[in-house]
C-alpha cells in the first residue's frame, strides 16, 4: 500500500530520528516531535504499511565481522548487463548494493571482503560472467559519511522536484 500523502515536517523529524535510532521509545520520539506516543505508534505503523519504512535492521561494525576492506566496483558488458548472472552476484555476503548506472560502467556495486585477496578472488568470479569486459575497483581508504536513506531535502537541491 503506498501512501500518497506527502511527508510533512513531522514526518520527515520522526524518519529521521528513527534513521539514528530505531530503538528509541515512542514516548521518547513522541517528545522529541511534540506528539504523544499513541500518535507516534500510528504513524510508525503507517510508515511501515505504506513502504515509506522498509525494514528495520541492525547496522553493523563492518571490521567485527571480518569484512574491513570496502571496495566500490564498476563493471562494463558487451551486452544489458542485468543478466540473471549478474544480478545473483547480489545473494553474496560480500554485495552491499547493486546499482544499474548510466555513464561509463552498466553496473556499480558496494562490496566489502576481508581483504585485496578476497576482492579479486570476486573480480575473478565477475570476469567468469558471459558479456563482461572490464571492471574498475575503488577501494575506499576511510569513510566519512555512510548512512541509510535520509528523509530530509535540502531547500537548495530541490531544484523543484517532487514534494518536499
Amino acid at each position: 500500500m503506498k501512501e500518497d500523502r506527502p511527508l510533512d515536517a513531522i514526518d520527515r523529524n520522526l524518519l529521521g530520528l528513527l534513521t539514528t535510532n530505531a530503538e528509541r521509545s515512542y514516548a521518547d520520539l513522541g517528545r522529541e516531535v511534540g506528539l504523544s506516543a499513541p500518535a507516534v505508534h500510528e504513524r510508525v505503523k503507517r510508515y511501515k504499511a505504506s513502504g515509506r519504512i522498509r525494514s528495520v535492521t541492525a547496522t553493523l561494525d563492518p571490521a567485527m565481522t571480518g569484512k574491513g576492506f570496502l571496495a566500490f566496483v564498476h563493471v562494463n558488458s558487451s551486452g544489458w548487463g542485468k543478466s540473471h548472472e549478474m544480478i545473483a552476484l547480489g545473494d553474496l555476503p560480500e554485495v552491499e548494493e547493486m546499482h544499474s548506472v548510466a555513464g561509463d560502467a552498466c553496473i556499480l556495486m558496494k562490496v566489502r571482503t576481508q581483504s585485496a585477496e578476497a576482492l579479486e578472488a570476486l573480480l575473478a568470479r565477475i570476469y567468469a560472467i558471459p558479456g563482461v569486459t572490464s571492471t574498475k575497483s575503488y577501494v575506499a581508504l576511510s569513510t566519512f559519511v555512510e548512512r541509510p536513506v535520509q528523509p530530509g531535502i535540502s531547500a537548495d537541491l530541490r531544484g523543484g522536484a517532487g514534494p518536499g
